[in-house]
């Protein structure tokens, strides 16, 4: 069995949310109605008991009448006549028995009689039924001079809550079906926007990501679910978007290296060559293939940065990863007259790839290189403030207009003819190592005007350094 759908899990919790609330309603209806009944019979008894108390007498001493049955009939009416009543001498002997005798006197209704305090009891009387009995002492002239009982059988009072139960057996049921089929159709229309939000979501597809869910205006929990969905397809477009144009990018470059390759080649095949210019095509080739393995390298380590590095991240130390990329600096630069150095360097470690790392910065050193003229200097600096690490890497070159400072970090973006291919370069370098640098938790910034030089500066999460975790 499958689970259960969100309408019919809506449906069930609504009934039997609504079958307790029913159930409590009519377990307190019961004993609110039980008690005003026990508490009407009760003062019914003192009514009675008062009456006949109260009887005058010619002498203030003497003892109630045997008799009390008129005077009962006179006084109170039909209304009373389930009635039980016994009149006692103080001793608990039975002095008269009206209205059906046979009340029993307790110890405990003898002894607050005594005391000139009355008593109220459920007893059991003959042929098993029950009857609630109130004991009343007579006080005349100081002294108990009788015992008044009057009990009312409590037949009537439990008939009446039977069948109240018996009311509650059939309304119960009945209003937990009804509970049911209004929690079904309340569900089905709270969960209809839902429906038509479905079916919507279903006409969008791939090709036409420009589609939107449409809002009802309500402000209420459907319209803030139409928004998230429809901001997660403004991200999936623009990812979409993205992703059709790298690749329209990536097959471009591809396809230069490639038809340069062809084309050599098939100016060697047209005629016979000489050793020489053969090697020479091969040499040529062995360039663009070259380029062509540099380029698959790049794609594929953009790829997966893009991802997130899936390397175990461990303690990288910076300050030697500055010194190996200073290294490679100064070879790349050698021959174009661009000076690489160390600037200020401060403790630093980080967790991560040491690898990604150091072709993030590398990146960088070699993009400042590039586009640094001779005479001028790129420096590749450390610092710790607080919490965060920055590698910075300052160049002397070309610089960059603040309109184009967030394109450059695009995937085969070249600003100008300056930024050509021709430089060696695929136009991913400076994308590749910003996504490196995101996978680590960092930021990548740049600080540049034309003519005035660019500022590189990488922010990376610290962690402690080998000294201070000793």
């Amino acid at each position: 069995m499958g689970p259960l759908s969100i309408r019919a899990r809506l449906t069930l919790w609504y009934t039997g949310v609504v079958v307790a609330i029913l159930l409590l309603v009519s377990v307190a209806a019961y004993s609110l109605l039980r008690w005003h009944m026990f508490n009407d019979l009760d003062a019914s008894l003192f009514t009675v008991a008062g009456v006949l108390r109260d009887v005058p007498a010619a002498d203030p001493a003497a003892p109630l009448p045997p008799d009390l049955e008129p005077l009962v009939r006179e006084f109170l009416g039909p209304e009373f006549a389930d009635a039980l009543l016994q009149l006692l001498d103080p001793e608990g002997r039975v002095r008269s028995r009206a209205l059906r005798p046979g009340l029993p006197l307790s110890r405990e209704a003898r002894i607050n009689a005594l005391r000139g305090a009355p008593t109220l009891e459920t007893v059991d009387f003959a042929k098993g039924e029950q009857a609630r009995l109130l004991t009343m002492p007579v006080v005349r002239g100081g002294r108990v001079v009788d015992l008044v009982q009057v009990a009312m059988p409590l037949r009537r009072t439990r008939q009446t809550l039977i069948r109240y139960v018996e009311t509650l057996a059939v309304l119960v049921p009945l209003g937990a079906v009804l509970s049911a089929v209004g929690g079904w159709l309340l569900a089905r229309r709270a969960l209809r926007p839902v429906d038509r939000m479905s079916q919507s979501a279903l006409r969008i597809s791939a090709e036409d990501l420009s589609r939107r869910l449409e809002r009802r205006g309500a402000e209420d929990e459907i319209d803030r679910l139409a928004d998230t969905l429809n901001a997660m397809l403004a991200r999936l477009q623009a990812a979409f978007g993205e992703m059709q144009r790298f690749t329209a990018d990536a097959a471009h470059e591809l396809r230069t290296p490639l038809t340069a390759l062809r084309g050599g080649i098939e100016v060697a095949l047209r005629a016979e060559r000489s050793p020489d210019e053969y090697r020479r095509v091969l040499a040529s080739s062995i360039e663009e293939v070259d380029q062509l393995i540099r380029l698959a390298e790049d794609l594929l380590l953009l790829s997966r940065s893009t991802v997130g590095l899936t390397a175990t991240r461990q303690p990288v130390d910076l300050e030697p990863l500055c010194l190996e990329v200073l290294e490679l600096g100064v070879r790349l630069a050698k021959g174009k007259g661009v000076t690489v150095s160390l600037g200020a360097t401060a403790p630093a470690v980080v967790h991560g790839d040491a690898v990604a790392l150091r072709r993030a910065l590398l990146n960088l050193v070699d993009n400042a290189v590039k586009y640094t003229p001779a005479g001028g200097s790129v420096v590749i600096s450390l610092d710790r403030t607080g919490e965060h690490v920055a590698l910075v890497v300052e160049d002397t070159g070309i610089g960059i207009d603040s309109t184009d400072t967030r394109r450059i970090f695009e995937p085969f973006v070249r600003l100008d003819a300056g930024r050509s291919r021709d430089t060696g370069g695929s136009g991913l370098g400076l994308a590749i190592a910003r996504s490196i640098v995101l996978a680590h938790g960092g930021t990548l910034e740049v600080e540049s005007r034309p003519g005035g030089g660019s500022r590189f500066t990488i922010r990376l999460p610290g962690a402690p350094s080998p000294e201070r975790s000793a």
